[in-house]
């Protein structure tokens, strides 16, 4: 096992797996390639797991696999080569109207940051978001790997309700509220794709460890996607792709 992974209680029915202390995107593949490791293993006992920006959250019934049984099959998945497992990357496009109703803080992002409208639109739709994490409301992502040039703080008054859908800027994140709900991020632009449906037979769309790619769309072809949607008969784009 690496030196400066941890293996932590949490309760009398939880270890926490502490990877490091950095948000990066070779803790959060090592984290993802756990899960999978874990999941292969199938052991007993295991409820859920549940990852965050550097440690994973592992719920388990300690009457059916105590607790040093769980700390040892752990210790030895840990002490695996997991690099090699991990080789390409989930790729989920999610279309965006930007500004305008459907992006109210459009100008003030760019504003904030000395650039056009057009030119956040372009340097926020130009790279894949690496999803670290689940949280906040069922299938909130928290995407990294914004470019700096556009990090703008929260709003300094939360909005009391924000439109499902909107996709936003939170400081140095980025991210797709998946319902209505109160919340703080700086709005750009508004998707027609649900992140997360009580109907479907996996509510949550997206998953940590898979990356988002923003792509944007005119108000015509919001609407054209949005009825598809209503009517359960719109897919995503993906792509599965090499790691670089």
């Amino acid at each position: 096992m690496m030196p400066n992974i941890k293996i932590l209680t949490e309760g009398d029915s939880s270890i926490l797996i502490v990877f490091g202390n950095e948000v990066s995107p070779e803790i959060n593949r090592r984290i993802s390639a756990t899960i999978e490791l874990l999941k292969n293993q199938h052991i007993e006992g295991v409820i859920d797991m549940i990852p965050s920006y550097c440690a994973l959250l592992i719920n388990y019934k300690p009457e059916i696999t105590p607790y040093a049984v769980m700390r040892k099959r752990l210790e030895s998945i840990l002490a695996m080569d997991v690099k090699s497992s991990v080789s390409s990357k989930h790729v989920v496009e999610i279309p965006v109207c930007y500004g305008g109703e459907y992006g109210p803080d459009l100008q003030h992002i760019a504003d904030h940051a000395g650039l056009t409208p057009e030119e956040v639109i372009k340097i926020h739709s130009s790279r894949d978001y690496l999803i670290y994490m689940i949280g906040f409301l069922p299938g909130f992502c928290y995407l990294g790997g914004l470019d700096e040039r556009i990090h703008t703080p929260r709003l300094a008054n939360p909005r009391l309700r924000i439109r499902e859908g909107s996709v936003g800027i939170g400081g140095s994140a980025t991210g797709i509220y998946p319902m209505d709900s109160p919340g703080g991020w700086q709005l750009m632009g508004l998707t027609p794709v649900k992140t997360f449906d009580a109907s479907r037979e996996v509510p949550i769309l997206l998953q940590a460890g898979w990356y988002v790619r923003f792509v944007p769309i005119d108000e015509q072809e919001f609407e054209r996607i949005r009825e598809l949607v209503a009517k359960g008969e719109y897919e995503c784009v993906v792509h599965d792709e090499e790691v670089e």
